[in-house]
C-alpha cells in the first residue's frame, strides 16, 4: 500500500515540476540553475511557515505592548456591547437563525413572552453585537495591519528603486527565466508569502466582516501569485505587484485608526487620500501598466506557456476583486457629495441603531459614520487590505 501512495505521489511530484508547465521553450532545471547560479530554490519559500508563526506571535506582543497602550493614549477603552438580556427561549431563536426573526415570527414571540416587538429587535441586536469585538480590538488590529504595511513598503520601494525593471518593466522580461533571484527579493518575497499565509490564519479568528469571502479569495490568489511567480522566476513583475499593492493599504489602516480614535477630520481627509490611491493603483496603474505587460509584452517576448497561464489567471482574479472593492469606495463617495456625510456602509463587523433605548454613535459626521441601521463596511480591510482591512 505504502509503495503504491508513493508511486501516486511520484507520478505527482513529476507532473507538478513538468518543466514544460512551468517555463517556454526548452529550459530546464538544470540549465535555469547553471545559468542563474543562485542561491535561492523554491523549497527555500518553506522557511514562510515558521516565520508566518512568528509573525502571528509578534503580533501578540505588538497589540498587548504597543498598540493597546496607543489605543488607551488616545482614549479608546475596552467598552464591548451591551450584552443581551438572558432569555432561553430567544437564545435558542438565535441560535437556530442568528438574524431577527421575521415579522411573523416576532408576533409569537411578542404572545410568548409577553414583550412588545421592538423590545425583542433590540435584544436581537444587542444579542449579535455582544459578541463584536469592542473598538480598542479594531484600533490595535489596524495599527498592526498599518506597521506592517508600512514597513514592507519601505523596504520594497528602497529596494524596486534601484532596479531597472520599475523604470522599464520590459526589464521582467529581458533574459527571461535566466534572471538570479537575489537576495533582496527572496527576503521581499518571503516575508509577505510570510505575511499573507497568517491572514489566511488569522481571518478566522480577526474581526468577521461581510466580505469574509471575498478576502479569503483574496488571500489565497495572493499566496498562489507569490509561490507561483518565485517558482517560474517572474519575480520581477512580482515585486511590482506587491509594493502597488501595499500603497494604499497603508492610507485605509491609518483612516480606520483615525475613526476609531474620534479623529474625523483626519480620518475623512486620509480616506478621501485612500480612495484616490486605490482607484489610481487598482483600476489604473494596475491593468495598464502591470497587466499589459504580463499579458501583451510578455506574449510577444517569451511567449505563453501553462504556468504563464496561470499567472495572468490569478491576476484576473485579483482584478475582478478590486474592481468590485472600487464600486464600494465609489458608492461611499458618491453618497459623501450626495447628502455631505456617508451614514452607512454595507460591510460592518458591528451593528448599530439609534433606536436602541435613545443610543446614538460617538462618530455622528463625516465620511466614515457608524450611527446606521445599516452596517459599516470602512472598518474592513481592503487588499492586498485589504477591502481591507484590506
Amino acid at each position: 500500500m505504502w509503495g503504491w501512495a508513493g508511486g501516486k505521489m511520484a507520478v505527482v511530484a513529476a507532473w507538478f515540476w513538468n518543466e514544460r508547465f512551468w517555463f517556454p521553450g526548452n529550459v530546464t532545471w538544470a540549465e535555469l540553475e547553471r545559468k542563474t547560479s543562485e542561491g535561492y530554490r523554491a523549497g527555500h519559500l518553506l522557511a514562510a511557515i515558521p516565520l508566518a508563526a512568528g509573525l502571528l506571535v509578534l503580533r501578540h506582543f505588538f497589540e498587548r505592548f504597543l498598540a493597546k497602550p496607543c489605543a488607551v493614549h488616545v482614549d479608546i477603552q475596552d467598552n464591548k456591547p451591551r450584552r443581551a438580556q438572558s432569555n432561553a427561549i430567544l437564545e435558542k431563536v438565535f441560535t437556530s437563525i442568528t438574524k431577527c426573526p421575521d415579522a411573523r415570527r416576532l408576533e409569537g414571540l411578542s404572545k410568548q413572552l409577553d414583550w412588545d416587538v421592538r423590545k425583542i429587535q433590540r435584544w436581537f441586536r444587542h444579542r449579535r453585537n455582544q459578541d463584536k469585538p469592542s473598538t480598542l480590538t479594531k484600533f490595535c488590529e489596524s495599527m498592526w495591519r498599518l506597521t506592517f504595511y508600512l514597513s514592507i513598503f519601505i523596504y520594497g520601494l528602497r529596494f524596486l528603486w534601484s532596479s531597472p525593471w520599475l523604470w522599464d518593466i520590459q526589464q521582467c522580461w529581458y533574459s527571461y527565466p535566466f534572471q538570479p533571484i537575489t537576495a533582496g527579493i527572496y527576503y521581499y518575497y518571503v516575508i509577505e508569502l510570510a505575511f499573507y499565509t497568517s491572514l489566511m490564519y488569522s481571518q478566522f479568528t480577526d474581526i468577521k466582516r461581510k466580505d469574509f469571502f471575498m478576502m479569503f479569495v483574496h488571500h489565497v490568489a495572493t499566496v498562489a501569485l507569490i509561490i507561483f511567480s518565485y517558482i517560474n522566476h517572474m519575480v520581477r513583475v512580482g515585486t511590482l505587484v506587491l509594493c502597488l499593492h501595499d500603497s494604499a493599504d497603508i492610507l485605509l489602516e491609518l483612516a480606520k485608526l483615525f475613526n476609531y480614535a474620534k479623529y474625523q477630520r483626519l480620518c475623512d481627509a486620509t480616506f478621501v487620500l485612500f480612495g484616490v490611491a486605490f482607484l489610481i493603483t487598482r483600476l489604473g496603474i494596475f491593468p495598464v501598466w502591470i497587466l499589459n505587460t504580463t499579458m501583451f509584452e510578455s506574449w510577444e517576448l517569451i511567449g505563453p506557456y501553462p504556468s504563464w497561464w496561470l499567472f495572468n489567471g490569478l491576476l484576473l482574479t485579483i482584478q475582478v476583486l478590486h474592481i468590485k472593492w472600487s464600486y464600494f469606495i465609489i458608492r461611499i463617495a458618491y453618497k459623501a457629495m450626495a447628502r455631505g456625510k456617508v451614514s452607512k456602509d454595507e460591510r460592518s463587523d458591528v451593528e448599530s441603531s439609534s433606536e436602541d433605548d435613545g443610543g446614538t454613535s460617538n462618530n455622528r459626521k463625516g465620511i466614515i459614520n457608524t450611527s446606521s441601521n445599516d452596517h459599516n463596511r470602512i472598518n474592513g480591510h481592503v487588499t492586498s487590505d485589504q477591502w481591507a482591512e484590506e
